[in-house]
């Protein structure tokens, strides 16, 4: 195993396992609109701290875990407080997870630099913003949860069942169900060892993906009647207004379990699917996804949009109308795309 291990996770996974061990209470947390991979994560980690003997906390952050969730391992123990409502004195490590920025930490209230407390980030999103004490950036990595199975084989972790659930949902959301770059040989071969430890975890999956409600199926409708195509047609926008969203009562988690992105470019042509979902006034999240990601970057056009992710898949939050932001956007994929 260890020789696949990437060099950045091998040269920085002493380092964070060092100070780990001079910590005796750890906080972590899950980004804002949290995954799988997010909450997962979050998740292994905290019971992987506990069998080195730590205190660790895990928080929701901005947002509340989706109900879809219910049956990661340990999530119902989730701490439902926000970044800015903990007391940064009662720990003495944060390892921020999956969260490439300040702002994904908490959109309400971003924590500001220098970090009060020591800080490791633990990530695969080229545009995350190293703003860690000890940053283990690995791009190599198709999901976090899977650079958390690299290091708990560095540092002896025995993997537990409730943490190979966990972990396992981090993958296979994040690869699409390993359909996704950079998925290879090393992603298939992790989890499959947590599918060994987690036999069950065709039923976690099932439990995750029917969980829906016909609010999400009303949110998708209404995404999918507002198709707009531009620029030749290569990018495909679909948009979804907050009075809409209010007048159907569409509460924030039916919103969450869609990918309006991901059905838009998987129309032969649209080479770019972008949803604007206005989750509150004047606040649109932005939801990129590409079918081709050498020529169609979507990190780059998300960076420009004050967001980020990966090449194949990225998002941003716009505070602004709908009417500015789909004409920032269009503006913004013409000038980086050449259209």
């Amino acid at each position: 195993m260890n020789a696949d291990i990437s060099p950045i996770t091998k040269e920085k996974a002493p380092l964070i396992l060092a100070e780990i061990k001079k910590a005796t209470s750890v906080l972590l947390h899950c980004h804002p609109l949290p995954d799988p991979d997010s909450t997962g994560s979050a998740m292994a980690m905290k019971f992987a701290l506990e069998q080195m003997g730590k205190k660790a906390t895990v928080i929701q952050g901005d947002s509340a875990i989706p109900r879809a969730f219910q049956h990661f391992p340990g999530v119902l123990g989730i701490v439902k407080k926000k970044f800015s409502e903990v007391d940064l004195k009662d720990f003495d490590l944060f390892i921020s997870i999956d969260s490439g920025s300040l702002n994904m930490i908490s959109q309400e209230h971003p924590p500001n630099l220098p970090m009060p407390i020591e800080t490791i980030v633990i990530d695969h999103h080229a545009t995350n913003d190293q703003y860690g004490d000890i940053n283990l950036v690995d791009v190599s990595a198709p999901a976090a949860a899977f650079i958390l199975f690299q290091l708990f084989d560095m540092w002896d972790v025995s993997i537990t069942y409730d943490m190979a659930v966990n972990l396992f949902m981090g993958i296979y959301t994040d690869t699409g169900g390993f359909k996704y770059a950079p998925t290879d040989y090393r992603v298939i071969g992790a989890a499959a060892e947590l599918a060994r430890l987690a036999p069950n975890f065709t039923e976690v999956i099932f439990s995750m993906e029917n969980s829906r409600t016909k609010e999400a199926l009303y949110f998708q409708a209404m995404a999918l009647s507002s198709i707009e195509t531009f620029l030749e047609d290569n990018i495909a926008i679909a948009t979804v207004s907050y009075r809409n969203l209010v007048d159907k009562k569409i509460p924030e988690e039916c919103i969450r379990g869609i990918s309006i992105s991901d059905i838009l470019k998987s129309v032969v042509g649209w080479n770019v699917g972008i949803s604007l979902i206005e989750r509150q006034p004047h606040e649109i999240k932005v939801s990129l996804r590409t079918r081709d990601k050498d020529i169609f970057d979507v990190s780059r056009l998300a960076a420009v949009l004050g967001g980020g992710g990966h090449r194949a898949a990225a998002a941003a939050v716009l505070k602004m109308s709908m009417t500015d932001a789909k004409k920032l956007v269009v503006e913004k994929a013409k000038e980086l795309y050449n259209l």
